[in-house]
Order: structure tokens, then C-alpha cells, then sequence
């Protein structure tokens, strides 16, 4: 399941959601359900909820409102349903993108945990940022974390 948060995109204009989908698809995953919101708690959790009831999803990708703006609410809304989190994806996001833009990377607040047996990641909504987290992060431990959590 895909999530772009945003109070200005729409699934036309979302180059992320559809950057996302893409990575995906050319790693043999599947894509069931693609879904833009405004960038509310409530819309956000609503979401979840509904990929987190669905037995065909395994993983939730949120991109979009983890910076500091005041509109951004995408980290307190996940943060607060993480059962475990998944600190080091936090952590080792903010220091690739150091890597690549500077100190500026202290402001994402990308973060990663479990929710009802899910894997959840919430990354920036950049296509950098988003290209980034996939082909670092998410791609290369997908399949291992889905198989863990299906033990």
C-alpha cells in the first residue's frame, strides 16, 4: 500500500507516489491499494486502518509530511500506531541524506516500525528522498522484513 501525503497533489501529479510504485513493481511486488490525502492525522490513521485490515498488504508506505512545517503531521500520526519501531531506518536515512545534501537532513523525520503485523515506512516526499529510501532502505530488506513478520 502506497500513502502520499500532500495538500496539493493529486494521483496525476504525484511523481513520488508514482516513483514508489515503479520501484516496486520492477522488484516483482505488488501494489494493492494507492491512495492521496490531505496531509491530516485522521485521513492518515483512516488509511492504515484499512491497509492494516487487509490481508493482501504487507507494507505501508507513506511518503510526504515528515518535515517541520506546521502542516506536517504525517510522523505524529504514524508515530503514536508504531507497535515496534524500526529506529536504525530513521537513523540511517537521516545520515544518507546528509551524505547527500548536508545538514538539512537533520529536519526529516523519516521514521519505520510495525503496525498490526505491517510493515510501516514513512519517508519524505521528495522523488529524491523517496528514491533514496527505496533504493537503499526499503527495496533491499522488503522481503526479509515481510518474511519475519510472517513467521
Amino acid at each position: 500500500m502506497i500513502i502520499t501525503c500532500s495538500d496539493t497533489r493529486t494521483p496525476e501529479s504525484d511523481a513520488s507516489g508514482q516513483l514508489i510504485q515503479k520501484l516496486l513493481r520492477e522488484q516483482g511486488h505488488s501494489v494493492v491499494s494507492y491512495h492521496v490525502v490531505k496531509d491530516e492525522p485522521g485521513q492518515i490513521l483512516f488509511q492504515i486502518t484499512l491497509g492494516t485490515a487487509n490481508d493482501a498488504i504487507r507494507a505501508i508506505i507513506v511518503n510526504g509530511g515528515t518535515g517541520i512545517s506546521r502542516r506536517d503531521s504525517t510522523f505524529e500520526a504514524i508515530n503514536g500506531l508504531l507497535e515496534k519501531r524500526l529506529s536504525g531506518f530513521g537513523e540511517i536515512f537521516r545520515l544518507l541524506t546528509y551524505q547527500e545534501i548536508g545538514s538539512s537532513a537533520i529536519m526529516s523525520r523519516a521514521t519505520a516500525g510495525i503496525v498490526k503485523d505491517r510493515v510501516v515506512f514513512s519517508i519524505p516526499g521528495s522523488e529524491n528522498a523517496v528514491r533514496l529510501a527505496m533504493q537503499k532502505l526499503i527495496l533491499p530488506e522488503l522481503g526479509h522484513l515481510v518474511g519475519e513478520l510472517t513467521k
